[in-house]
């Protein structure tokens, strides 16, 4: 800017966009050696993710485009998840930004559809990952099922309160979508929208149709089972409106967690995983004990949980299996003079004793500890799927993450 005195003009440097520049970059050195995005792609190096591509058509010798890595995107998922990223399009973003991110991807292209379709696309797959690690983890003697702790905690659904319905104002909402799909469809001529913009018109038309459909569906089967004033979610007609732990009822899953672990502390491995949309603990403990003996081939030598699990034919089962059952005595049957039998009554003397009240001291610790992180670090407060297959991906990705970082040293040592 001209001045009215004589004096010098300053030198300033100005920017420069048209400047071309050349910049040489390592990928491989943008993160420290010991960084967490390379524990986890050193410890997925050595599982089996073999059943990721098992139905895959694009092999060696035929035409085809080549699928995302799923070690890539497992690993993706697993770093996000461990710094409380959970939605697939904050992770694509991510890959362009940071260094972390990008480091994993290694140049390739990732979008958000290729990660959400691998997350909830591969049930059975991460099924038995899962199993494989905590296999590994009991061979190798980084865990034990001496001491099994068990316990739900409820995670909200991505559902709201007023979508729930009952079936005569869910049979009002079907008409209206199917007029609205009718009237998609009379405007397939509109010049005024091309013919992309009509085909997502239609499929969002249709789409709420048959989430109108399935949610008569669920009512129907509601009221078979003899609920009263039956409702169901025309936004996820798997979620069950559910008592939270801050005293409210909304939307939401029950996840089932059993975890094993010392008591004196140190990693906490979860064994088992199950996810209903049941409101209550009963009955969960037989479910459980199945799924761990099938991932495993053993049984606990002990079972903890509170008192709403606290179902006879569990407890009676348990024992029989030769499971020690350290489950609180309800308060109802502390005075309780109906006669049980004798896998019930060696139950609550049991737990009368000292040994068995020091022992279920360890069950806050084991699965109490496990379900506030999975909830406050891991992505585990609310889902952002849909649906009890979609969701169980969700809850078995955040288990197996929380496995892998609890004991990532011993499996690289």
């Amino acid at each position: 800017m001209p001045t009215n005195d004589d004096s010098p003009r300053v030198r300033t440097r100005e920017p420069e966009r048209a400047q071309g520049v050349i910049r040489f970059e390592m990928p491989d050195d943008i993160i420290p050696a010991d960084h967490r995005a390379r524990l986890l792609w050193r410890v997925l190096g050595t599982l089996d993710l073999a059943p990721f591509t098992a139905q895959s058509k694009a092999v060696e010798g035929r035409a085809g485009r080549a699928v995302a890595s799923p070690r890539m995107l497992l690993c993706l998922w697993m770093y996000g998840i461990s710094v409380g990223v959970g939605s697939a399009r904050e992770i694509a973003r991510l890959v362009l930004t940071d260094d972390p991110f990008r480091w994993i991807a290694g140049g390739c292209s990732v979008s958000h559809d290729v990660l959400s379709d691998f997350r909830i696309g591969h049930r059975e797959a991460l099924d038995k990952l899962f199993t494989e690690v905590v296999g590994t983890l009991l061979h190798r003697g980084l865990a034990n099922l001496d001491v099994v702790a068990q316990d739900g905690t409820r995670v909200r659904a991505s559902a709201s309160a007023p979508s729930f319905r009952s079936e005569s104002s869910l049979d009002e909402c079907l008409e209206q979508a199917r007029l609205h799909v009718k009237g998609v469809l009379a405007e397939a001529d509109d010049p005024g929208a091309s013919r992309a913009e009509h085909a997502a018109r239609l499929a969002a038309a249709r789409d709420y149709e048959h989430r109108v459909q399935a949610a008569i569906t669920t009512v129907r089967e509601l009221r078979a089972q003899g609920k009263e004033a039956p409702r169901a979610s025309t936004t996820d007609t798997d979620a069950r409106v559910t008592k939270m732990p801050d005293g409210g009822f909304r939307p939401g899953y029950n996840v089932q967690l059993s975890v094993a672990g010392a008591a004196h502390g140190g990693p906490r491995t979860i064994v088992g995983v199950r996810l209903t949309n049941v409101g209550s603990d009963m009955g969960s403990i037989v479910p459980m004990l199945d799924q761990i003996e099938a991932r495993t081939g053993q049984r606990p030598g002990a079972i903890l949980a509170d008192a709403n699990h606290a179902r006879h034919a569990c407890i009676e089962e348990a024992t029989r299996r030769g499971v020690v059952p350290i489950i609180a005595v309800p308060h109802r049957e502390t005075s309780s003079t109906k006669p049980v039998c004798a896998e019930v009554a060696a139950w609550r003397d049991r737990m009368e004793t000292e040994q068995a009240k020091q022992l279920y001291k360890q069950r806050p610790a084991l699965c109490e500890l496990v379900n506030a992180h999975l909830k406050l670090h891991y992505g585990l407060g609310q889902v952002l799927v849909r649906g009890l297959p979609k969701v169980t991906c969700v809850v078995l990705l955040a288990a197996l993450t929380s496995n892998i970082l609890q004991h990532i040293k011993d499996l690289l040592a």
